[in-house]
């Protein structure tokens, strides 16, 4: 979650206008948190500072689930004081902190903060909360991107195990292809997007160079989703495509391989090894 937290915190300072953002990725007991990414600080004495529940602003934050604010940390009296020492080294005064809510747990705290006393106003709490939703949206798609490629490589070893088109799992294996292609466009992530890329030619059975027609990323991507019952118009909101781009497509495939049914273009796509 490393980078996803630097990221967030270089967005909490530009979206909020505060000089100084910090965040940390709670642990699995879902009871503390060492803050890691910092961005404005004048010392290191917040690097690896762990945070635990209930103490602090952000122990708050993380025990309640909710934002938090404080106009003078070190003179307020709703929250506790473990934590005075290292905020007057980095003279921090009002402070803000976002809980990062994923499937309703806790799974990480961002904070925004001034060096002087002064009531945050509506728009810096909207901007906070806007930061903590992106990156629990983030963390989110990333978790189950994960998840999916664990169940991807596992129906790949089952296909190497007990090979054979008939057998139940094999449609699975089809299904998995088939939401890679799609996934794969819709990840900006350039390492997880050649990581799904690479799975999905895993499952793909292998055929010689000159027996494959040459059919672009986007055309695979079609006649995977027809291969599993999907019409035009699903693979259209699949893929994010027209209706006429993703016939445009499908024709260009069927062409190539010589098909004159879309179904046809699947089977002969499985014989040239483009499909599973």
């Amino acid at each position: 979650m490393e980078p996803s937290l630097k990221t967030a915190v270089a967005a909490v300072r530009r979206d909020t206008g505060l000089p100084v953002a910090f965040a940390g990725a709670v642990d699995r007991s879902g009871r503390l948190y060492p803050i890691t990414a910092t961005a404005g600080c004048l010392t290191s004495v917040l690097d690896g500072l762990v945070i635990r529940s209930g103490n602090g602003l952000g122990g708050r934050v993380l025990a309640g689930a909710r934002i938090q604010t404080v106009t003078d940390y070190l003179h307020d009296d709703g929250i506790s004081h473990q934590y005075d020492g290292p905020v007057s080294q980095e003279r921090l005064r009002s402070i803000v902190g976002a809980p990062v809510v994923v499937d309703g747990s806790v799974r990480a705290v961002l904070y925004g903060a001034l060096r002087t006393s002064a009531q945050l106003g509506a728009r810096t709490l909207d901007a906070m909360q806007l930061s903590a939703q992106r990156l629990a949206f983030e963390i989110a798609v990333s978790e189950a991107t994960a998840r999916r490629l664990r169940a991807v490589e596992t129906a790949a070893l089952m296909r190497e195990a007990r090979t054979g088109p008939t057998r139940p799992e094999w449609e699975e294996v089809r299904i998995a292809h088939a939401e890679l292609r799609a996934l794969a466009g819709s990840v900006g992530d350039e390492r997880l997007r050649c990581r799904i890329d690479d799975i999905a030619a895993r499952l793909t059975a292998t055929a010689p160079a000159r027996e494959r027609p040459a059919l672009t990323a986007r055309e695979i991507d079609v006649l995977a989703l027809v291969a599993i019952g999907c019409t035009n118009a699903e693979i259209g909101v699949r893929l994010d495509l027209g209706a006429e781009t993703v016939k445009s497509y499908l024709r260009a495939a069927m062409r190539k391989l010589g098909a004159h049914r879309r179904t046809e273009a699947v089977t002969l796509a499985r014989t040239a090894g483009i499909l599973p």
